[in-house]
């Protein structure tokens, strides 16, 4: 999947924890959010920002991660492989009524369906 959508899945999950934080997010919740050791998040941050995916910025004791519009584009590119891959690994194996408990799970949980 990632492949195809051209990001690395830890490039994905940090677009993912951006855009659900409204594009902008501080270094160390994103840290938390992915539970990601700060140095290694750090270093991919690093490779992200060369590649203009995002912008980091220093704000306060802090430093400050917004998602770029090519990082919005990255993540946009990446939904239609992500969706198939869910359908293909996961979903397909399901039934009707294992599907019903996974999204009354999901809703449980917080999450999208």
């Amino acid at each position: 999947m990632t492949a195809t959508a051209g990001v690395s899945e830890s490039d994905l999950s940090v677009l993912i924890q951006l855009d659900a934080a409204s594009g902008v997010s501080r270094q160390n919740a994103l840290a938390a959010a992915t539970g990601w050791d700060r140095t290694r998040l750090s270093h991919l941050l690093t490779r992200m920002e060369a590649r203009g995916y995002l912008t980091r910025r220093k704000s306060g004791p802090g430093v400050e991660v917004a998602i770029s519009d090519a990082g919005r584009a990255a993540l946009e590119g990446a939904q239609a492989p992500l969706h198939a891959a869910v359908e293909r690994h996961l979903l397909s194996k399901l039934g009707a009524e294992d599907k019903a408990a996974l999204r009354t799970i999901l809703h449980l949980l917080g999450g999208a369906e």
